[in-house]
């Protein structure tokens, strides 16, 4: 949420201090009591020296036929001259100067700008007259695109020659963003920021009232409202307006949107906008004469039914769970969430409805997910509007709309549904306040936090009965009201408690070593670490699942039709992400994975969390090169069990022992083994049966599931081992020219003595002769590879090491570098 301080100014009976250091510091004070600050800013971002000028005359450039000399008044004692391009540049207009000296933001790079005087096809120009995306509007918020030219101010506006532009666009008020927590729905609205900094700064924050009238035409003549059911919407309502005269809000308006990071659209679209940033009420308006049945009704969507929204895509409606407004047969909106085309008001707009509703928070955000559309009136509703102000915003919209857009206001609001709001009423004691939060506060300084926050209360004898107005729906139970007193009183005031007695040191127990150690392991035996959803089917949960005795576990409310069932192995988990890389070209796949999965004795019993260690191999264990391209070949069952019994000796298990088994259903019956420790069963290894592979299109995998919970339990202890170094390998090629007698072994020999200790293989990948290589000589192309045991390498040090190389090589061998 954008919050513009000026703006925020006039709903204070305190002046806010809008320099910067003060507003950074009350974003730190906000930040510190209410809600995360995301940034301090406004839109100028440094700019300066721009003016608003007045085009005196336009006249056809002699050498272009694109652009156009003008003079314009800048408020200084001569004339200026402007060579431009805009295509609407037009005499008597009140324009963006950004003057020679001036600085803008350049559109490309983001950076700041220095205007210069050029020459323009002859032609000195000095200055430019600007779009609003020329002085850093993002397309998001502009009024107009910026192939229709500079912005041009409203004659009534008021600005004058001279006059500074950003000042007149806003463009110098304060602006503080703030991260909003889902709760906070008040502070989605200037109307909850004002109460909130009220309540901060220990002053009071008053609401702007506003006078309606009304024509003699009843709106329950011209209109009709419904609600199937209450639970869709509690309050829907409507009027009517007529003979709008639909045009460009007033620059008050549309800089109080564009501040608020709103796109000002026109004077009907505006004021809904407008109002929903105030209050935190979202509106719409439709365009009257544009409705297929003069009634509209709140109700959910049907079978087949489809939505064309004002974003121009179609949306095909869940039924029985979107809320819909509809008119006859044809739906106008998804309620809460966006507005549609059906009745999207025009130009032409004539005579207009405009709605104001509180739908049901669920099914708005319930929508707003499935559509995967998120918008300002559904964060708000979904969130929880404030009930309290349905009614009087959609006056006041009412009262705007007759004021802006010349409109006339039909007589009285017609309801579908209505109700007055009751304040929630919750009771807190001093007592129980100050046992919380460890304070010995007194009841008239609770009594005065209240009173900041505006919450009307009584107070009988240290226990508070407070209102809860209609603004703040976070407040529901005592505990929230303690949070209200712990926050204005201040966190840094809660008094500290220290915690007693003797500390000890931390250290990893024995049954966390060896799940690192078995990850180590797996990583040094060359497999690559996998994470995967714990959540997935049910199908897939089951899949490589031992025990069949083992019950589902699942949620009662999965967050989609693929994550309701907890894992009973890894192995499924492991396959997806081999699809997922098959899918990309990638071949040779070799990962594991260390996690729980869990088992269920019964369907309502707590399920047991089991760690487990899975791995799968496909594709080639060795990367193929000229000199052991003929020793490629695909893995088999024996790598993948080479693999496993070098981790389980490593891990310190004993006497283990592989038995062939058709018992396991998802694998190969002819190449899978049960692998026991002893008479413990640990798990299995083998090939991933041929049916599954075809189905997913996959190739041939092998994989292993190991219980290791098991082998935790079973492995002896104070087994040492040694891995592979887990830091990066760094390889560099080098190709050098010697005499055809100089023998590899030679060269390799000299490379191991002058390397340095990090060089860990250096191997030829190339030999050539002849060709245009002079004659008695050969090409030798080799890589080394570096790698330290303890710590990433630096490019330094490696380069260094390889010029100790290639000056040994000159010296002895009398190689030339190619």
């Amino acid at each position: 949420m954008n919050t513009n301080l000026a703006w925020l100014n006039e709903y204070l009976n305190q002046d806010l201090d809008l320099s910067q250091a003060a507003v950074i510091a009350l974003g730190e004070r906000l930040e510190r009591t209410s809600v995360e600050v995301d940034s301090v800013f406004n839109l100028a971002q440094g700019q300066d020296g721009l003016v608003v000028a007045k085009v005196l005359s336009v006249k056809e450039h002699p050498d272009s036929d694109h652009m156009v000399i003008t003079q314009v008044d800048a408020g200084e004692s001569e004339p200026i001259q402007i060579v431009t391009g805009a295509p609407n540049v037009a005499e008597g207009q009140l324009v963006i100067l950004a003057k020679v000296g001036a600085h803008i933001i350049d559109r490309e790079s983001g950076k700041l700008v220095k205007i210069k005087k050029a020459k323009l096809r002859g032609e000195e120009s000095y200055g430019m007259l600007s779009a609003l995306q020329e002085i850093g509007f993002d397309n998001k918020i502009a009024p107009d695109p910026i192939e229709k030219g500079i912005y041009v101010f409203d004659p009534k506006s008021g600005v004058q020659p001279g006059d500074d532009a950003l000042e007149a666009l806003g463009m110098l008020d304060p602006i503080i963003d703030t991260d909003l927590t889902p709760n906070r729905t008040d502070m989605l609205s200037m109307r909850g920021v004002a109460y909130e900094l009220a309540a901060i700064l220990d002053c009071q924050a008053t609401m702007p009232t506003f006078q309606l009238s009304e024509g003699s035409q009843k709106s329950a003549d011209l209109i009709q409202a419904e609600v199937t059911d209450e639970k869709l919407a509690d309050q829907f309502g409507l009027r009517v307006i007529d003979n709008v005269q639909v045009g460009p809000s007033p620059l008050w308006l549309q800089r109080r949107l564009w501040n608020a990071g709103v796109k000002p659209v026109n004077n009907l679209v505006d004021v809904t906008n407008y109002l929903m940033v105030l209050f935190g009420q979202p509106l719409h308006v439709y365009d009257y004469d544009r409705l297929p049945e003069k009634k509209l009704t709140v109700r959910l969507a049907k079978d087949g039914e489809k939505f064309t929204g004002l974003d121009e895509q179609e949306y095909e409606l869940r039924p029985n769970q979107d809320i819909v407004i509809s008119s006859g047969d044809q739906v106008l909106n998804l309620a809460g969430v966006l507005g549609g085309q059906a009745a999207e008001v025009t130009e032409k707009t004539k005579r207009v409805v405009i709605e104001s509703a509180s739908f049901n928070p669920s099914l708005v955000r319930a929508a707003a997910r499935r559509h995967t559309l998120h918008t300002g009136a559904s964060s708000r509703f979904e969130r929880g509007i404030d009930p309290s102000q349905v009614e009087s915003v959609l006056d006041q919209a009412a009262a705007l709309l007759a004021d802006l857009a010349k409109g006339q206001v039909a007589k009285d609001a017609v309801y579908g549904a209505r109700h007055a709001y009751q304040a929630r009423q919750v009771e807190i004691s001093v007592d129980r306040i100050n046992q919380i939060l460890g304070t010995d506060l007194q009841a008239d300084e609770i009594a005065s936090i209240f009173k900041r926050l505006a919450f009307e209360f009584e107070n009988k004898d240290g226990n508070f009965i407070v209102a809860i107005p209609g603004r703040r729906p976070d407040i529901s139970i005592p505990a929230d009201l303690i949070e209200e007193v712990a926050r204005l009183h201040g966190y840094d005031n809660l008094p500290t408690a220290y915690i007693t007695g003797q500390t000890t040191p931390g250290k990893l127990t024995s049954r966390q070593r060896q799940i690192r150690a078995s990850r180590r392991v797996m990583e040094s035996l060359g497999l690559n670490q996998a994470i995967s959803y714990a959540l997935t089917t049910p199908e897939k949960a089951t899949r490589f699942n031992a025990n069949k005795a083992a019950k589902l576990v699942t949620l009662d409310y999965p967050m989609s039709s693929d994550r309701t069932t907890a894992r009973q192995n890894l192995l499924s988990g492991l396959l997806d992400d081999v699809a997922y890389n098959v899918a990309r070209s990638v071949h040779d796949i070799a990962l594991y994975e260390q996690g729980r999965v869990f088992l269920a004795k019964g369907e309502k019993e707590q399920p047991a969390e089991i760690e487990h260690l899975a791995g799968v191999l496909t594709g080639s264990l060795v990367r193929s090169s000229w000199e052991n391209s003929r020793n490629v070949k695909e893995v088999d069952f024996y790598d993948l069990k080479g693999i496993v019994e070098k981790y389980l000796a490593e891990i310190g298990m004993p006497a283990v022992r592989f038995e062939a088994t058709d018992r396991h259903e998802a694998m190969h019956p002819g190449q899978t083994a049960d692998i026991y420790g002893g008479d413990h069963y640990l798990g299995f290894v083998g090939q991933i049966h041929p049916a599954f592979l075809q189905k997913e299109k996959l190739p041939q995998v092998f994989g292993f599931e190991l219980d290791l919970q098991s082998i935790i339990d079973y492995s002896q202890r104070g087994q040492n081992y040694e891995v592979i170094s887990r830091y990066p390998q760094v390889s560099r090629d080098l190709a050098i020219l010697v005499d055809e007698k100089v023998t590899n072994a030679d060269i390799q020999n000299a490379i191991e003595k002058t390397a340095g200790q990090h060089l860990v293989e250096s191997k030829v990948f190339d030999v050539f002769t002849g060709g245009k290589l002079p004659a008695g000589k050969k090409s030798l192309a080799y890589q080394l590879t570096y790698q330290d045991k303890n710590d990433t390498l630096l490019e330094a040090d490696v380069n260094d090491d390889v010029e100790k190389i290639v000056t040994v090589l000159q010296q002895e061998f009398n190689a030339e570098i190619r």
